[in-house]
């Protein structure tokens, strides 16, 4: 099948990103949000990635970002995606705010709309649970940038149906991606791993191994990795890191995802990483 129009919920980092990976491909969106001013910087950032993408994405289409708002729905209204296709959501890793919206969202779509939860870490089929159609409940762990990331990890909840599954790599194929599909585990397999690296390279940074530079640099030039685990925590939000953790340490009752006290006294200063213009690193064009 061919969509048309999927609705994304949360416009946030990864909401922009879905966003505009949407737009890329043609796909209409409606984009939501609880307040007009985050849907203005949405509004704002979305700009910005269609202008500079394709310096980054040989496969970006040059657009004037004129005809691609136009592609998009901006609303504070969930009911807004009654119609959509296919639902995205992305708010905060926060199990009450995203009980919430699921509830909502199940009364408003039609009963063969598939959700799929861009989560970090919360069970995919925790979020079925308190549906009606936990068979059409499937987790789509988007990367960020969206729209220069290849694969999509894919979280078969306990009731996830083939059909869901397969409606979600119709989505992605549209979106030219493969998906590799896991199991359904807090942290799934990226950020349960990720997230240690993140949280250890926090406390190494804390207790005055190193500079933020030199955990990096290690990563980067010794292992080969595009990103340090410190970047890495300043362009995912260091609030959604430290959410992940918490997650992560509550479902599975292990020390190791304790989060780092440095990481969650920075998130206390309002220090979010590149969102904010300061995490470990400063972004002084944010």
């Amino acid at each position: 099948m061919t969509f048309k129009n999927v609705g994304v919920i949360g416009a946030g980092v990864m909401g922009v990103g879905v966003t505009v990976d949407m737009v890329f491909h043609g796909i209409q969106s409606v984009l939501v949000d609880i307040s007009s001013e985050c849907l203005e910087k949405a509004r704002a950032e979305i700009i910005k990635d269609i202008r500079f993408a394709p310096l980054l994405y040989k496969g970006a289409p040059k657009m004037q970002f004129e005809d691609a708002l136009k592609q998009i729905t901006f609303t504070t209204r969930l009911e807004d995606v009654r119609d959509c296709e296919y639902i995205v959501e992305n708010v905060t890793e926060d199990w009450e705010i995203k009980k919430k919206v699921y509830l909502e969202l199940d009364r408003i779509c039609n009963p063969d709309t598939c959700f799929g939860v861009d989560t970090s870490c919360i069970s995919i089929t925790k979020v079925g649970s308190i549906t009606k159609r936990p068979d059409k409940v499937v987790g789509v762990h988007f990367m960020n940038p969206s729209y220069l990331k290849p694969v999509i990890e894919v979280m078969r909840g306990f009731h996830t149906s083939d059909d869901c599954l397969e409606k979600t790599k119709a989505l992605l194929t549209q979106l030219g991606k493969d998906a590799i599909v896991v199991k359904d585990f807090p942290g799934f397999v990226s950020n349960r791993i990720s997230h240690l690296f993140m949280n250890e390279a926090a406390f190494v940074y804390q207790d005055g191994v190193a500079t933020a530079e030199q955990i990096d640099s290690i990563f980067k030039k010794c292992f080969g990795h595009k990103m340090g685990p410190l970047e890495t925590a300043d362009l995912i939000g260091l609030d959604t890191v430290m959410k992940s953790l918490d997650v992560l340490y509550e479902s599975y009752q292990d020390p190791k995802f304790r989060c780092c006290p440095l990481l969650r006294k920075m998130v206390d200063a309002g220090l979010l990483g590149r969102k904010s213009g300061k995490g470990f690193f400063d972004y002084p064009n944010r």
